[in-house]
């Protein structure tokens, strides 16, 4: 199975999600604390843009009026209709049977792994036809609008 990069670590934070094109599918990567996860941007409701609803955690009651709040960032609710699911495994919360959603393995890699990895021609690290983050930076200025005029600060 090809592996993509997606994205630095430091790229998502703690509680944060990124949604990325990986071979022609929509994909919602998420980390909790230091765990990433995956899954596919999609409700099966739907159709939905899942991976842009919120997240939230669970709320159990062992007993009544013993109320816990636990798996905080770890459910995501579809902001079409509300479905939930969970973001480790892709299981449904509304009917656990039937429905889940596509979840993908999600692993944190060395950069130099991945050029080892490379080289042996074991992973495709970038899709194909992709276009791939260069080098090199163009100068760029901050653009503002002032009433109906743009106004481009360039330094001296």
């Amino acid at each position: 199975m090809p592996k993509y990069v997606v994205s630095r670590v430091d790229e998502i934070v703690a509680g944060g999600r990124k949604i990325v094109e990986v071979g022609g599918r929509s994909i919602g990567i998420f980390r909790v604390g230091d765990e990433f996860f995956a899954l596919r941007n999609r409700c099966p409701h739907q159709g939905g843009p899942l991976c842009e609803g919120v997240l939230w955690g669970l709320w159990e009651a062992p007993a009544p009026g013993d109320i816990r709040y636990s798996r905080k960032g770890e459910i995501l609710t579809c902001g079409w209709h509300g479905w939930e699911f969970d973001i480790r495994t892709g299981q449904s919360w509304c009917d656990p049977r039937k429905l889940r959603v596509r979840a993908y393995q999600v692993s944190v890699e060395s950069g130099a792994t991945m050029l080892a990895d490379e080289d042996d021609g074991s992973a495709e690290t970038v899709p194909s036809g992709a276009r791939v983050k260069g080098p090199y930076v163009a100068e760029t200025y901050p653009v503002t609008t002032d009433g109906a005029y743009v106004v481009v600060d360039v330094p001296g």
